[in-house]
């Protein structure tokens, strides 16, 4: 027997780990690490979009009772080296967006850093700014590639010649706001030197990253930096790399030689932390009489900023859906006086099915067939991009599954017909799609004398329950009751691991440690340290990504324009489903920000002071429990070994796709 069938934790719902430190206050966040006498800090940001400070007036808030310190661009230390220009805090006079660190107070109390914050006068030579998308902007161009390391653009066949051939042509074009990160945790750090060696606790979703940068850009070995993240408050995108309050607060330790805690505000989070670019698509769908597509022609038009180029990939899930044999998908670029859109889950894969899902449904209109019938119609198991086969895919089942206990059959689908008192309803579906990545992970397996086992993987859990699906497949490969199982994460003295991000995590995570395990088993040492680096070399040559249905019953008040969702439905093929309690948690997770993405999250830009004004959680609204209605998600049966050892696919992001 192996030792799975020994002990079955795959596939059952332990309760979380860290569940009773979390309830209980016992688990600990960035911030909440005891030092002795730390200070605190707080950041003064530029109020223009552009200009060069040619002034800092600090007297006033030196002289307030408990302010230490504070730093600017002409006192700051000089930093080293680095591929993200945003981390270069205080390192020059000029101003590059609103909301730009230009100068940092530092105090005994969070209190006195805040109003000497407030005193701190900063004076500038302001230029005019240019923060406005337009389809049309003057200086678009197309970037190198776009995040992830894909394409720019992508075309075969004639796409014009094709439109023109077609029995029924969908030309349209859709727009999505900037949109927010807003993790319950904002971003924070403590930090501080111990004689040359450097320890952060960081909220951040990867450890290695963040040590790896801050060892270069304080000129350190990387060996005398510690970054721990026991426990992340969620992160979304926004703490997958380091950002300005790590950098600033190991700069101030360093200064003053004392302990630094720094938290961003709500408010601060929206200049400094990233956020999805705002996009501008144009559709162009052509389709026979039986509704099978002819033409896909999908562009995207994003903004990035002058200090540091970020693509986001908003046409490329377009490249992996439907089929056609003339397809045109492109990206384009305007550098603005605006902080860098960064990303935030399921980057590109959200506003981008958005587009041709909305599109997809015109042409359902167009062509009189049912929608979920048209998207069954142009359903393939070969990827139209590569011409590669996918792994898996079960986006038929998908569908069916979901029409079958949504009631589908039952609706009326001609829009905006049925009533209920001052309500239209009207139901709707949509395809998800997500692409599944193996990144390189290392891990550690150690057997103990008390007959129980260590494992080491520098794996971070922001909320997903990562700490209770890695037992569970070490458990098994160890053959083993969880209970035996001790896990050391997120510290990045453990050997190396990827990010908490793209839905690779327990892909990669849990197979270097399933490696490390079975090495532990089958051999004599009583401690091994394993790497995935030959498992991501020999992957077939397969197209690998997850699928989906949402299915949606939508209500609009007729007096209002009060929009309301009653009920959805996700049906989704993620591979194998390690612990179906976190799996649920999480598909239901991305669901409801896919409904905030849709009915409530909007940045609202001030053009005249080139920032977005509702930088706060009364204003910036995301959905709250009176918002969100029934919501169920299932999932159907796969096992994918073609992806990894452990079958998985990643559900972390698909849940707000579609």
């Amino acid at each position: 027997m192996t030792a799975s069938e020994l002990t079955p934790s795959v596939g059952r719902s332990p309760v979380r780990v860290d569940g009773p430190d979390k309830v209980t206050g016992r688990a600990r966040y960035a911030v909440e690490h005891p030092v002795d006498a730390p200070l605190h800090g707080w950041l003064v940001q530029a109020t223009v979009a552009v200009g060069t400070v040619v002034g800092v007036d600090r007297d006033a808030a030196l002289a307030v009772p408990g302010v230490v310190a504070v730093l600017d661009s002409t006192d700051a230390p000089r930093l080293g080296e680095t591929e993200d220009p945003e981390l270069l805090v205080l390192q020059s006079p000029q101003v590059s967006y609103r909301g730009q660190v230009v100068a940092l107070v530092l105090a005994d109390s969070l209190e006195a850093a805040r109003e000497g914050a407030r005193q701190v006068r900063v004076a500038y030579d302001e230029r005019p700014h240019d923060v406005v998308l337009t389809p049309h902007h003057a200086h678009l161009y197309a970037p190198e590639e776009v995040n992830g390391g894909k394409q720019t653009d992508e075309a075969e066949g004639d796409l014009a010649a094709a439109l023109a051939g077609s029995a029924h042509v969908v030309d349209v074009e859709y727009a999505t706001p900037a949109l927010f990160n807003n993790p319950m945790e904002p971003h924070a750090t403590t930090a501080r030197w111990e004689g040359g060696r450097l320890l952060v606790h960081d909220s951040t979703q990867g450890t290695t990253g963040v040590k790896k940068d801050l060892a270069s850009l304080f000129g350190v070995p990387e060996s005398d930096v510690r970054v721990l993240a026991p426990h992340v408050g969620g992160g979304f995108g926004s703490k997958g790399s380091a950002r300005p309050n790590v950098v600033l607060a190991v700069m101030a330790a360093r200064v003053t030689g004392r302990p630094v805690k720094l938290a961003l505000t709500r408010a601060q989070q929206f200049a400094l932390v990233g956020y999805r670019t705002p996009t501008l698509q144009r559709l162009r769908l052509g389709a026979d009489d039986d509704g099978r597509l002819t033409a896909i022609g999908h562009g995207a038009v994003e903004q990035t900023s002058t200090v540091f180029e970020f693509a986001e990939q908003t046409s490329e899930a377009t490249r992996h859906v439907y089929p056609s044999d003339a397809r045109l998908t492109t990206h384009r670029l305007a550098a603005l006086d605006v902080p860098t859109p960064r990303w935030m889950r399921a980057p590109g894969e959200a506003p981008g099915m958005f587009g041709l899902e909305c599109a997809m449904d015109e042409l359902a209109v167009a062509t009189g067939i049912d929608p979920v019938e048209l998207r069954l119609r142009n359903d393939t198991q070969t990827d139209p991009s590569t011409g590669r086969p996918f792994s898996s895919r079960h986006l038929a089942e998908c569908l069916r599954r979901g029409a079958e206990v949504f009631g589908w059959a039952g609706r009326d689908p001609r829009p905006a017909v049925r009533r209920e008192g001052r309500w239209l309803v009207g139901t709707g579906v949509a395809t998800a799609t997500y692409p599944v990545y193996l990144s390189v992970s290392s891990a550690r397996a150690r057997r103990c004398p008390d007959g129980t086992f260590e494992v080491g993987v520098n794996a971070t859990d922001i909320g997903t329950g990562a700490r209770t699906v890695l037992r569970q497949l070490a458990a098994d490969a160890l053959g083993v009751d969880p209970s035996r199982v001790r896990l050391d994460m997120a510290d990045s003295d453990l050997p190396d691991a990827p990010v908490a991000g793209g839905s690779w995590g327990t892909s990669s995570w849990g197979s270097a440690v399933h490696k490390a395990c079975c090495a532990l088993v089958s051999g004599r040492a009583d401690e091994v340290v394993v790497d995935t680096q030959d498992e991501a070399d020999a992957q077939a040559d397969l197209s690998r990504h997850a699928f989906g249905a949402h299915f949606a019953e939508a209500r609009v008040d007729l007096d209002s324009g009060e929009v309301r969702v009653p009920r959805m439905l996700g049906v989704f093929a993620v591979g194998r489903v390690v612990n179906p309690r976190t799996t649920r948690s999480q598909l239901l997770g991305g669901t409801v920000m896919g409904l905030g993405m849709a009915l409530h999250e909007s940045g609202a830009l001030d053009v005249r002071y080139g920032d977005y004004a509702n930088s706060s959680l009364a204003e910036y609204h995301v959905p709250t429990s009176a918002d969100v209605g029934d919501l169920q998600v299932e999932w159907v049966e796969e096992d994918d070994r073609q992806l990894n050892p452990i079958g998985t696919k990643g559900v972390g992001e698909i849940g707000i796709v579609g």
